[in-house]
């Protein structure tokens, strides 16, 4: 029984068995009439014929099937013995007709049919619907049945899905709802239009329905070729045609939030053509739209080889996502790309330095706690700046401890003061955040320099702890010093401050790399935090060193609304709440810093300042 040797082949093998042993238990095997034979025929043709013209729906092409309101309809008109003939023979027919689809899914098909037929035909009737023509007294009944007969498919595709994928059972039943619920429910409930057609006409009603549902899928099928061809335009590079910055952004997100989810790897490159202005310079820009033409070309062979995404990032920029392709391998495909592209000839590429046309790449890869997709791309765009710096035609790795992350970031210590005074806006509002947040920069620049971080961190670490908290701004001056305990509401807008703050930097491009330690910084290790209920390493490394630090300071430091705790009893709770609120690897650390600064009698002062005594 090799077969049976995988969990989603044992499911197969199970549904199959338990449709045919219920078909075998239920069908009646006497001949029927020529009339119910005639029905029986004619029902089964029009579902192959409906099956073949089905209604395609944008943007993502699913189709819709009239086989099931068919089915349906056959049962409440003429109960479950025709209805099971209906789909033995269009099950036959389909087999045939349909040969380069694999034996078991028809196997599948034929017994899960079976199941949700038999279970909505005894639902009807355990709900009092009478088989026959079509009553409004048995809506109730219609209704129950047609739920039950969606419900059992839902189930019997999403358990597929599930073993076949291993992917989560809530995922996997959330994107069916979402995907067929509108769609399916149309078509259940247009078995009630064809039952009343066929209740009065008969097998002309069930012609005229075939008739409409073949014109619907002429009409639909217009429709979403229109929808498909502009939105190819609106989503493709005029130049090259591949996939154009908005639409290739898109796609990222896309893949960030599943490599996440199902922790994948993912990798993201960038690539830009080296001289390709000298090139331009030399040959007119004509001829350089035709090199990014036969360049792109090239790109979108290779990558669609590996299934990799490809777009035409800007200029002479390009970029690529590699779902489920760990650094190491994306560097060995880059690798052979950039000496496929050495080796490919393009007219005029001799009187480059290289003499033959060449790129620099840079390539990141996404991890648990990437914040967004704006911090993987700028980590790919920094390790491409470090190939062209290396002297170009290379292809170079994100490594958050390389010189370059700590060159870009020397530029955030002439934000220091810019962002200094904008905390001393706190000063006519509320004091009390202006000092904290002073206090948490200065424990963030020695806590800084105690654990592992690259200078880059550090400088953004030191820097998010001296702002982390200017959503605050927003907040009404009588809850920030309301003393006693916040009303609901008013915690509620207390909470907001992180999302305020997020706004606030983002209008700074200089201060983009700051939004997380902004925004995640009251998000907690068990994921009970807000504003998004991150839990564990989702949560960016800094955002969860910064938590620490901001609740140390908030325990030991008067608030209004709060009762001050002594250093050791802060110490205690950062220690009851590791692996709670915070990360237990920074926790113990920073209470080693702080009892050194106790045994030296180091003191914080207004100003944010260590001094002895």
């Amino acid at each position: 029984m090799q077969f049976l040797k995988t969990t989603t082949n044992k499911y197969l093998f199970l549904v199959s068995v338990l449709g045919f042993l219920t078909f075998i238990a239920l069908y009646d095997f006497n001949i029927h009439s020529n009339i119910e034979w005639f029905i029986i025929i004619a029902l089964a043709g029009a579902i192959l014929l409906l099956n073949h013209y089905p209604i395609l729906l944008p943007p993502k092409g699913n189709s819709l099937s009239m086989d099931s309101s068919i089915f349906l309809a056959s049962l409440f008109l003429y109960g479950l013995d025709i209805t099971l003939a209906v789909l033995l023979i269009n099950s036959i027919l389909f087999a045939v007709t349909q040969r380069k689809i694999v034996w078991w899914k028809h196997i599948f098909n034929f017994s899960s049919y079976i199941l949700m037929i038999v279970s909505s035909y005894y639902v009807f009737n355990l709900t009092g619907g009478t088989i026959g023509s079509i009553d409004i007294n048995n809506f109730i009944s219609y209704l129950i049945s047609l739920l039950t007969y969606f419900a059992m498919n839902v189930i019997f595709v999403g358990l597929f899905f599930i073993l076949a994928a291993a992917e989560s059972f809530e995922s996997v039943f959330r994107e069916l709802i979402k995907e067929a619920l509108a769609p399916y429910l149309s078509t259940l409930m247009l078995s009630l239009v064809l039952a009343i057609l066929m209740s009065s006409k008969s097998l002309f009603g069930l012609f005229l329905f075939t008739c409409i549902a073949f014109l619907l899928s002429l009409a639909f099928k217009q429709h979403f070729l229109l929808f498909k061809e502009i939105s190819e335009k609106a989503n493709k590079d005029f130049l090259t045609g591949l996939n154009n910055h908005g639409y290739f952004k898109e796609i990222l997100e896309k893949e960030v939030t599943v490599a996440k989810e199902n922790d994948q790897p993912l990798c993201v490159v960038l690539l830009d053509i080296d001289d390709f202005k000298k090139y331009n310079d030399l040959y007119g820009h004509i001829q350089g739209d035709h090199l990014l033409q036969e360049f792109g070309a090239l790109l979108k062979t290779k990558s669609e080889a590996e299934s990799y995404t490809v777009a035409r990032y800007g200029g002479e920029e390009f970029s690529i996502i590699m779902p489920n392709t760990t650094r190491q391998k994306a560097h060995s495909f880059m690798n052979e790309l950039r000496k496929k592209t050495n080796d490919t000839y393009y007219k005029g590429v001799e009187r480059l330095p290289y003499g033959c046309l060449s790129f620099s790449a840079g390539i990141a890869e996404c991890e648990k706690e990437t914040y967004n997709t704006s911090e993987l791309l700028n980590k790919a765009d920094q390790a491409m700046y470090a190939a062209k710096d290396q002297g170009k035609n290379l292809v170079q790795i994100y490594n958050q401890y390389s010189e370059y992350s700590a060159q870009r970031s020397l530029s955030l210590e002439k934000e220091l003061e810019e962002a200094e005074q904008q905390l001393r806006i706190f000063l006519s509002k509320d004091v009390y955040t202006y000092r904290h947040s002073k206090r948490v920069y200065q424990y963030a620049l020695n806590f800084s320099r105690l654990i592992s971080l690259s200078e880059y961190e550090r400088k953004t670490l030191i820097l998010g702890a001296l702002i982390h908290d200017i959503g605050k701004i927003e907040i009404p001056r009588e809850i920030l010093n309301k003393k006693g305990k916040l009303e609901p509401h008013e915690w509620e807008m207390m909470k907001k401050h992180v999302t305020w703050g997020k706004e606030i930097i983002s209008t700074n491009k200089k201060l983009e790399d700051l939004i997380p330690l902004v925004e995640l910084h009251h998000e907690r290790f068990d994921g009970n935090g807000y504003p998004y209920g991150l839990k564990g390493k989702s949560i960016p490394k800094l955002a969860r060193i910064l938590c620490v630090i901001d609740s140390f300071d908030a325990m030991t430091t008067e608030r209004p609304y709060q009762k001050t705790k002594t250093f050791k009893e802060a110490i205690v709770e950062l220690r009851d709440c590791s692996g709670k609120q915070f990360d237990p690897q920074f926790v113990e650390p920073f209470i080693a810093m702080i009892n050194q600064l106790d045994d030296t009698n180091l003191i914080l002062e207004d100003d944010g300042m260590v001094v002895n005594n």
